[in-house]
């Protein structure tokens, strides 16, 4: 009983943080489009916002940021895009999006952590804990490549959330949960037909189809990548 208990605690404290992080990333778009208002195709940016949001979000976390100056960094950071497009400061020629998107959000987490350095507020204390002066130490170091094999690992996983995410809008609720539960979750075909109702037939359809639509969706995001 006492495991149950303690289980059930865990998920509640987990759905608590999900419905969290879920409330500020709609207050940081909503924030986001409000500040784009005078910019042409909102659509596109909004498109833009959903795809790498939590790519960098999550980058800002594992960079020793809170969860609210990590979504601080989603918006400067996009921000930022959005006026060096206007400006055509994005090269091609100089190398893929994918290093450009990590520089820039490794710009803004360094503002984050500069910001967080002259906060009269926080207790002097923390700001001389030498672990934490040393990761903020390694980000501010044009060298280190720390950020860069944490944005390697995210990048393939957002990738990944990001055609999912497309796929679900593309095919039918059915299918998509069909699929989650046998490609994404990898649970066996028997199991997923008892569980879903569904006939085999359907799994292995499912798979196909959606599969085929993820595959897709998958190839548009890595093009885009390497322009």
């Amino acid at each position: 009983m006492p495991e149950e208990i303690q289980r059930k605690d865990v998920e509640t404290a987990a759905d608590t943080r999900k419905k969290g992080i879920e409330q500020a990333y709609a207050r940081t778009r909503k924030s986001l489009i409000a500040r784009l208002e005078n910019w042409d195709d909102q659509r596109t940016w909004d498109e833009f916002y959903q795809t790498y949001w939590r790519l960098i979000y999550s980058v800002g976390l594992k960079a020793g940021l809170r969860s609210e100056e990590a979504f601080d960094v989603v918006q400067e950071t996009i921000l930022s895009i959005a006026k060096q497009s206007k400006k055509r400061l994005y090269d091609p020629e100089r190398g893929s999006f994918k290093t450009w998107l990590m520089n820039m959000t490794r710009w803004r987490i360094n503002d984050q952590f500069r910001k967080r350095k002259k906060d009269t507020a926080m207790a002097e204390a923390e700001w001389n804990d030498d672990r934490k002066t040393a990761v903020i130490d390694r980000f501010e170091d044009p060298k280190g490549d720390l950020l860069e094999r944490m944005w390697n690992v995210e990048w393939k996983k957002n990738l990944a959330d990001a055609a999912l995410a497309r796929v679900k809008a593309q095919v039918s609720p059915k299918q998509y949960q069909v699929f989650d539960y046998y490609v994404v979750k990898q649970w066996e075909a028997k199991k997923v037909q008892a569980h879903l109702g569904v006939s085999m037939a359907q799994v292995y359809l499912a798979k196909h189809r959606v599969g085929a639509v993820l595959k897709r969706e998958l190839a548009k995001l890595e093009k885009h990548a390497k322009q």
